[in-house]
């Protein structure tokens, strides 16, 4: 199994991967850094130690050192000492808000395999940044475009892409039966079933959570709002947050975590719930913050069942306390228009701890989530299964199913 593993290289991985889009550290305000994000339409954007302004010079320590996303910036908005001057706020150094924890980008040759891969992500590493390949003709054509404002994929004349452990997974889905008989074990037999989870009561403030948002952004899950007696409602998604604009910091900064889930929902937050944020910033005179939701039109919905399209998925289980089981294409706009990216609703990815491991890989990668939450018959929050654990699974059975 390991030589088999050795015999596939990270680069079969980047196999129509875009080139990443990336920032630099040194010239950069988160300012610049929310402008950036809307003029791409990425949900993450890359960040550089090298000076972007100077291309045509040769930077030897030019290297990925970290990822910013809109969760960043609205967590850092939500700070209290920013809450009342948030235009003065975005104009601090990217620096701020970039993630502390070291590994999490890790750079790797083309050629290295990928059982290294998985070390590295079993080690904590969340992207591998991986140069890509170019003819002299491509190189030419790259040196003529890719800059779009602030953001360049350029770096000493080469481009990068980034693989995900979702990119990890959906590849070694392909290769599942080799790993037999582990995939057909339960998730719960496997020991795959961690309590290491954020979860806030559906009543408790949004603005509890800030620590949570970020500590579930940095480990790639997300929080789960459950109710008195551990119920599981739904969930505060990094992932539908980073579609959002930095108008959502006023609705963290007033709502409950209730309806924080209503306002992110698809089709932009019901029109009842915005007068209700308005009418809380006029009261705890938070002036900034009015200004920045005037400054950024934001699309509202009459009520919370919207018409937008069905985003049509497998059958696999969605939370049934939920008023839809089907994931739908919320179209939470940056410009104050329809986004064009997927973006799940507050619905929790759930599954059962019997479940067989390959079950949860495929429900996870349907969903584009790198997590499901486990409950119990009576919906009761039993822990969480990560594509992080799933791997360190793999990994540990690599010795005795070679024998």
């Amino acid at each position: 199994m390991a030589v088999t593993l050795l015999s596939h290289e990270v680069s079969d991985l980047c196999l129509g991967k875009p080139a990443l889009r990336s920032l630099s550290i040194s010239s950069t305000t988160i300012a610049d850094a929310l402008n950036a994000l809307k003029i791409t339409g990425e949900n993450y954007l890359s960040v550089w130690s090298c000076n972007h302004h100077l291309q045509h010079t040769n930077q030897t320590d030019c290297k990925c050192v970290g990822k910013i996303c809109m969760v960043d910036i609205v967590c850092y908005l939500s700070k209290e000492e920013n809450l009342l001057n948030p235009s003065s706020a975005l104009q601090s150094p990217i620096s701020a808000i970039i993630s502390k924890i070291s590994g999490t980008i890790r750079h790797v040759e083309p050629h290295s395999s990928l059982l290294d891969a998985i070390d590295l992500i079993v080690e904590g590493a969340q992207n591998l940044v991986i140069p890509i390949k170019s003819s002299i003709h491509q190189r030419k054509k790259l040196l003529q475009k890719q800059c779009l404002g602030t953001t360049t994929t350029l770096h000493n004349g080469n481009e990068f892409c980034w693989i995900t452990q979702e990119d990890v997974i959906r590849y070694l889905l392909n290769l599942i039966g080799l790993f037999s008989p582990i995939p057909a074990y339960s998730i719960e037999s496997l020991g795959l079933i961690s309590t290491d989870l954020h979860a806030v009561r559906y009543h408790d403030r949004a603005s509890s959570a800030i620590g949570s948002i970020l500590d579930a952004l940095a480990k790639q899950t997300s929080v789960a709002v459950v109710d008195e007696d551990g119920i599981l409602i739904g969930e505060i998604s990094p992932f539908t947050l980073a579609c959002c604009d930095e108008t959502v910091t006023a609705a963290i900064t007033t709502l409950s975590a209730g309806d924080l889930m209503a306002y992110i929902d698809c089709g932009g937050p019901p029109e009842d719930i915005m007068r209700v944020v308005k009418a809380r910033l006029i009261e705890k005179k938070m002036e900034g913050m009015l200004d920045l939701l005037e400054d950024v039109q934001v699309p509202m919905t009459t009520s919370g069942s919207s018409s937008d399209e069905e985003f049509v998925c497998s059958p696999t289980a969605t939370l049934p306390t939920l008023s839809s089981s089907n994931s739908r294409s919320g179209k939470y706009s940056r410009f104050g228009s329809y986004s064009t990216r997927m973006v799940r609703r507050a619905e929790a990815i759930v599954c059962h701890p019997r479940s067989s491991l390959v079950a949860v890989m495929v429900q996870a990668l349907a969903h584009r989530v790198n997590y499901v939450w486990v409950l119990e018959d009576d919906y009761s929050l039993v822990g969480i299964v990560t594509f992080s654990d799933m791997l360190k699974v793999f990994r540990e059975h690599l010795p005795s199913i070679e024998k």
